[in-house]
């Protein structure tokens, strides 16, 4: 009852701090136009938003930060609220392209877990543009009878990277499918700590080596996605995939909603690449106040749960955790334990040289050329 008592006196000032600020601002119009990723919100977060605010919501999604990026590159988006992974929002608030935020309107920023702010520090000081949605990591996702049938004989590796980049799985594992994320941005640092070097190398040399051994497993990946691989994996016509955490346990999800037979599950591997997606407001926004609104609503301890209850990524708001289903707070594939965590890389920007080098090996493995 004192829980939630709390809740509802910090939801009574920080609609009154955020009221408080927005009549200080000119009047917006009622609209506010949102670029996230695709299958990362929960059914009624932009229909409760539109009935409580009046404001009209246009919601676009894409499906990879290089498209993302280049949008905001090229400039007049029009959009007020963009969702990049920090470590790409590290480079666009370097150009300028991102809006500093106004934290005396978004009172509940108060809840987010301290120890992640401090992690999203390290490209972001200060916290000033980046606001965190919910985070996740790079992993594989299995469909664990089609792959016990396709290795036969051959065991489980220790390091599960094995069943994509070493040719003895992966070649046994292609007759039941293999997808790889269609983002250089993803696979490379994958590539690169599976090889021993850093996820986030600045040598030239590491990536070469990085797609020389990709270019060993390239005939047995038979798909490059990254949204359509969900439904591909749920419903058996994939047994790997290497994604994303959190899609992979919604693929997952569908599997055990559909009553299909198939078994998902997102393995953890020894290391893997944590991914920060970030709530962030472009510096050329028509609508800076609206998107003020969404990032608070957002930050409300029973709205961030909602997202994590739908899309089975972990929220970084330590309010929200008791609202959180119990059945995915104590999933340790969605909310990792402090010892997997400590293996993790916190993801590192590059410089235009290295992203331009990674884009070109990644090329030449996808097309295998």
């Amino acid at each position: 009852m004192k829980t939630i008592r709390r809740i509802a006196r910090s939801f009574i000032l920080g609609l009154a701090a955020a009221a408080s600020v927005v009549a200080a601002a000119p009047p917006e119009e009622k609209v506010l136009n949102i670029y996230n990723w695709s299958d990362y919100i929960a059914d009624d977060t932009v229909r409760n938003f539109e009935k409580e605010t009046g404001i009209k919501v246009r919601y676009d999604a894409f499906d990879s930060n290089e498209v993302l990026h280049a949008k905001l590159t090229a400039g007049k988006t029009g959009y007020d609220i963009v969702v990049p992974t920090a470590h790409w929002a590290r480079l666009q608030i370097d150009g300028g392209l991102l809006r500093p935020l106004d934290k005396a309107s978004l009172p509940y920023l108060a809840n987010l877990d301290p120890t992640l702010q401090d992690l999203v520090k390290r490209v972001d000081p200060d916290n000033k543009h980046l606001v965190v949605w919910l985070w996740g990591y790079t992993t594989l996702g299995i469909n664990v009878d089609k792959v016990k049938a396709a290795l036969g004989s051959l065991p489980m590796p220790d390091n599960v990277w094995d069943l994509v980049f070493d040719p003895r799985y992966a070649s046994k594992l292609t007759s039941c499918g293999i997808s790889f994320l269609d983002s250089p941005s993803e696979v490379l640092p994958a590539a690169l700590l599976y090889i021993g070097k850093p996820a986030y190398s600045k040598n030239s040399a590491d990536y070469q080596d990085a797609g020389r051994m990709l270019q060993a497993i390239r005939p047995s990946v038979t798909l490059f996605s990254s949204s359509g691989y969900i439904n591909d994996l749920a419903n058996g016509a994939l047994c790997v995939s290497l994604g994303w955490s959190g899609d992979i346990n919604i693929a997952r999800q569908r599997a055990i909603d559909n009553k299909n037979g198939h078994t998902i599950v997102a393995l953890v591997p020894k290391t893997a690449t944590l991914m920060f997606d970030t709530m962030a407001i472009p510096a050329d926004a028509p609508h800076p106040g609206n998107a003020h609104l969404w990032i608070n609503y957002i930050l409300r301890p029973e709205v961030h749960a909602s997202l994590t209850n739908k899309v089975f990524y972990a929220n970084p708001n330590k309010a929200a955790t008791p609202m959180v289903r119990p059945d995915i707070a104590g999933n340790r594939t969605v909310y990792l334990s402090d010892a997997d965590k400590q293996r993790m890389v916190v993801p590192e920007p590059l410089s235009a040289e290295a992203r331009r080098t990674m884009t070109r090996v990644f090329t030449r493995f996808k097309t295998g050329m």
